[in-house]
């Protein structure tokens, strides 16, 4: 089909920069873990800021809260930690839930930007280990919805107020049990919601089967991006081979062989998770040039989705590196099979 590129692209770019959020029809989405100031400098420029500071930045699309790091927890609530940023906020009574009314603020001014805004549940630090039952698991989902969902005359403490989150990310580095049913009940929770569309996301690691998180993989959950961590393991990006058809060690390939062949939902996104900096992992890392290779390479496999960074401390420590990532990711241009490019114009209020 031929594209009116030159024609249109004022007007579309304009949309596009007003609605930069999760875009499942997209292999551009920029999305970026925000929460743990993984970079750790403790003061200055480069320790980690407020949300509402990130999403200033018209080249990211998503930020990823990180962590919901107890779903059952003292009083029967979650527990989240935000490093530094939870300095400022207080603790539910009789419960080890923070309250962070500003954080609350930054989500809704992020979204009238037209951010998406993932809260991401387990993390390094998680070891409640799941559920004892199936029963456990969807009590979890329905905590997890009355607290950060939207507010429906819930009695329970919520950390962000009136703010909802705009989905849910699941990421698990240790044996847990019945988070089928977990996923499962979340899902059919932001289903029931016709105010908004909700994401379910997962982030395995890039060993496919993914250890911990396999079980949710197996065609059992309708996910609607998976954020593959392609680093810490053999297949991470720092083996990616230019210029080879096939890859050796980098398995993006069978990560698309698992979307069109495995996943509950065919049309699922593969976004490529990078470290966003040299100390960001422990291995993986390559420089923007080189991830801006992976991207173009990555490019052939119908579910590409984009890039996923962690984090937000790490990649604004790092010089050009969102811009770098971006650009790549736009430089495709694959108007006519993945929806346009977006340009950097005056950004109207998005159309929620």
């Amino acid at each position: 089909m031929y594209c009116l590129r030159t024609a249109l692209l004022p007007v579309i770019g304009l949309f596009n920069a007003a609605y930069a959020r999760l875009d499942t029809d997209s292999a551009s989405n920029l999305a970026v873990y925000w929460g743990q100031n993984s970079y750790n400098q403790g003061s200055g420029n480069l320790t980690q800021q407020p949300l509402g500071y990130y999403c200033e930045n018209t080249n990211i699309d998503v930020f990823q809260l990180a962590f919901v790091t107890v779903i059952n927890g003292i009083g029967g609530a979650p527990q989240v930690n935000f490093a530094n940023q939870g300095d400022n906020c207080t603790t539910f009574p009789g419960t080890d839930l923070l309250n962070c009314p500003q954080i609350g603020a930054d989500i809704t001014k992020c979204q009238g930007k037209g951010k998406t805004i993932i809260l991401s549940i387990g993390g390094a630090t998680y070891s409640e280990g799941g559920f004892g039952s199936e029963e456990e698991a969807i009590a979890g989902a329905n905590l997890i919805w009355e607290t950060f969902g939207p507010q429906k005359n819930s009695s329970r403490p919520r950390p962000f107020g009136d703010a909802t989150v705009d989905g849910f990310d699941l990421d698990f580095e240790a044996t847990v049990r019945n988070m089928v049913p977990f996923a499962n009940r979340l899902r059919s929770l932001m289903a029931a919601d016709a105010s908004k569309k909700y994401f379910l996301t997962v982030a395995p690691q890039c060993p496919y089967p993914d250890l911990y998180n396999k079980e949710m993989l197996e065609g059992k959950v309708d996910f609607d991006a998976v954020f593959v961590q392609f680093y810490n393991n053999f297949c991470g990006l720092n083996t990616f081979e230019p210029g080879q058809e096939e890859q050796k060690s980098f398995n993006l390939g069978e990560w698309n062989e698992w979307a069109k062949t495995v996943s509950k939902n065919k049309k699922v996104k593969v976004i490529v998770g990078a470290p966003a900096n040299q100390r960001a992992a422990g291995s993986g890392y390559v420089d923007a040039s080189k991830l801006a290779e992976i991207v173009k390479y990555s490019r052939k496999f119908s579910s590409f989705g984009g890039v996923m960074l962690w984090d937000a401390s790490q990649a604004y420590a790092n010089g050009n590196f969102i811009e770098t990532v971006k650009g790549a990711l736009n430089s495709g241009f694959a108007g006519c099979r993945f929806g346009w490019r977006r340009t950097q114009m005056p950004m109207a209020r998005p159309v929620v």
